[in-house]
């Protein structure tokens, strides 16, 4: 079904639009890191990337794009590009838990879907998008490491914690916790999870939630709440940047909550510098 905005139409892409596609994420290979790595993973088949790839066209080519899986992510979207992408989601109803990317977008695509949407749980308005390319400010935490498989039955109730903290939700609800295991042990063994264990007790830990050959994205950085107030987190963050920028990409970034000043003072002093701004809205 191809719907037709004023000017241009929404489609879905295909494998003659890779060309197009892939151009259009290498103008920002930082702010599209995840769909990169989707498309990077899969191509443009929706059952191996997690999720349709909707092209916003006119007669210059490609214009935008729209990512729908479990989150719904906007790349390069004009205001033109927006409503009409709205228009099929408005018809099609919510699938995803959330949206997720460039500030203005994200707000710019919530404002036509909230009516026939309805109320979101939480909309995150401000996250600094952060970056780091070079060797962090600070000495990295010997004891931070890549995780092992060994470390499973430790890693998974920390990764609850702390997705249930920032999030609000669990991520093992509703009779999830074997897919959501599956996907920690996933990330283990592609070496994307970091950790420090203290006698059998996780004290730091943090993922490389999406990454491609030139950048990569942290995400779930955690403290346990019984060792915060340490000082941890910055050479357990230092770590991390370390490990990624040998072992995944030369360029490591992440988003943050404008109002998470502790977490805004350690990036700061690992050396992440700014470089967008991200907005996040959650069902």
């Amino acid at each position: 079904m191809t719907l037709f905005a004023s000017v241009g139409e929404v489609r879905g892409l295909g494998p003659v639009d890779l060309p197009a596609v892939e151009r259009m994420l290498a103008e920002d290979p930082v702010t599209h890191c995840f769909v990169t790595s989707r498309v990077r993973a899969g191509g443009l088949d929706p059952w191996r990337t997690g999720g349709e790839l909707l092209g916003f066209t006119d007669d210059d080519g490609l214009r935008s794009m729209l990512h729908c899986g479990a989150n719904l992510v906007p790349v390069c979207t004009t205001e033109a590009a927006r409503d009409a992408f709205a228009s099929r989601l408005r018809g099609t109803g919510r699938r995803s838990s959330s949206i997720v990317g460039p500030q203005e977008e994200v707000l710019g695509l919530w404002s036509l879907l909230q009516q026939r949407w309805g109320a979101a749980r939480d909309v995150r308005a401000c996250q600094p998008l952060l970056v780091i390319d070079h060797e962090p400010r600070t000495v990295p935490d010997p004891c931070v490491r890549p995780a092992t498989l060994q470390d499973l039955d430790l890693l998974v109730p920390a990764c609850v914690a702390m997705f249930t903290e920032e999030v609000g939700v669990s991520p093992v609800a509703g009779g999830m916790h074997a897919a959501y295991r599956a996907r920690i042990a996933e990330l283990i063994s592609t070496g994307r999870s970091f950790v420090r264990i203290d006698n059998g007790v996780v004290v730091f830990k943090a993922e490389i939630g999406a990454a491609t050959s030139s950048a990569c994205q942290v995400q779930g950085v955690w403290v346990n709440p019984q060792f915060r107030g340490r000082g941890l987190s910055v050479p357990g963050m230092a770590a991390v940047v370390e490990w990624s920028r040998s072992t995944i990409a030369p360029v490591v970034s992440l988003y943050v909550n404008d109002y998470n000043t502790a977490a805004r003072r350690c990036y700061e002093a690992v050396g992440f510098r700014d470089h967008g701004l991200f907005a996040t809205v959650l069902f």
